[in-house]
């Protein structure tokens, strides 16, 4: 690439891509988007969540050769929706595309998706479901599965029709993107989707056909946790944020808490011990459950790892160590008035109290 061939600022288009351990990929995607937007005014923003095998580095490497690509390194925080949400205010042109950093979107349908939208659309999604669309790259029966799931829920509740809500390849204009900004819950991995049901239905949506290719190098992010994010993103918008995204994740590991808590004690009564030591087996595990599953799921932004984690799970024992305590009285209270028939009832009482405790001291005490 030579000096001469690079165009001058400001961009027309602002290209963002959310990255994590995608160093091999950097170099061939600035230069497939040379390659397809020549003749274009572009920029290509990076967006790293401080990836460990030097991806923000390479972006360095790459920047101080051509002046369209920009790097935003972030540190102690991670998701690929708040990933985007920053690379656009970032960003310096009036249209803004987002595409992952693996080489499975095709960077050719840029121009396709730039010249929607300089014709009148106000968003341009890249569909793999539309006629000329395939989804072959999607490599495996599990993924499949899971985003077949995905776009089945999103389409039941969604205000605009939409063949492809998971989709994570989409251009728009950067003043609606500024308008829906206080609308967007900003969690998860799917920021399409948050986009379209923060949008009025005066939004012109307009959809293109594009292949979804085989991943080259890197890790796939798409798993159950993704989904389950997806899931709760969903929940938050139909209550239209009286029920926040993180709230309702740790509800939902609280939920599972409870039914490892009630499944240990009785598997602990069945082998003989009494209610109260069988009933503080059952709060031990569900303790280590719920710890493992909020750093993996409800924190996945702010997840703890070496040093920190062990430190975070000594706090979080601690704190529901005490809430334990209110947990077995009120299991107790219970057992007493319904009678010892009822140890799963009085069990799941305890467990409810002890979850409520966790969520108002662990978020600000081991995941701050």
């Amino acid at each position: 690439m030579t000096a001469s061939r690079l165009l001058p600022l400001p961009a027309e288009l602002s290209v963002i891509v959310p990255c994590y351990n995608e160093v091999a990929n950097v170099a061939p995607m600035v230069a497939a988007l040379d390659s397809a937007l020549e003749g274009r005014k572009w920029e290509v923003i990076f967006v790293d969540d401080s990836s460990p095998d030097g991806t923000a580095a390479e972006v360095s490497r790459i920047a101080r050769l051509d002046p369209r690509v920009r790097v935003l390194c972030r540190v102690g925080r991670r998701g690929l929706s708040s990933a985007v949400i920053e690379g656009i205010l970032s960003s310096s042109a009036p249209w803004v595309a987002v595409m992952d950093g693996d080489l499975q979107h095709d960077e050719s349908v840029l121009c396709t998706m730039l010249a929607e939208l300089q014709s009148g659309a106000d968003i341009v999604v890249a569909s793999r479901h539309v006629e000329g669309g395939d989804s072959a790259g999607l490599a495996g029966h599990w993924r499949h599965m899971l985003s077949d799931a995905g776009i089945r829920a999103a389409q039941a509740i969604m205000p605009h029709p939409l063949s492809d809500p998971m989709s994570g390849f989409f251009a728009m204009r950067r003043d609606l993107f500024d308008t829906l900004l206080p609308r967007l819950s900003g969690t998860g991995f799917k920021i399409l989707l948050d986009l379209v049901m923060s949008a009025p239905r005066t939004v012109r949506i307009v959809e293109v056909p594009f292949v979804f290719r085989p991943r080259l190098a890197g890790e796939s992010k798409l798993d159950i946790v993704v989904l389950i994010q997806f899931a709760t993103m969903l929940l938050d918008k139909l209550t239209r944020g009286w029920l926040p995204t993180r709230f309702m994740a740790f509800a939902l590991v609280g939920l599972i808490g409870v039914a490892v808590n009630v499944a240990v004690l009785n598997l602990a009564g069945a082998c003989g011990l009494g209610f109260s030591w069988a009933q503080l087996a059952g709060t031990a595990v569900a303790i280590l459950t719920n710890f493992m599953l909020n750093n993996r799921f409800t924190y996945h932004d702010r997840r703890l790892k070496g040093v920190k984690l062990w430190r975070g799970l000594v706090i979080f024992i601690a704190v529901c160590s005490l809430g334990a305590i209110a947990n077995i009285g009120i299991a107790r209270m219970m057992l007493d008035s319904a009678g010892h028939g009822h140890w799963d009832r009085s069990s799941a009482a305890g467990a409810v109290v002890g979850v409520v405790w966790n969520y108002a001291v662990s978020s600000t005490l081991v995941w701050r």
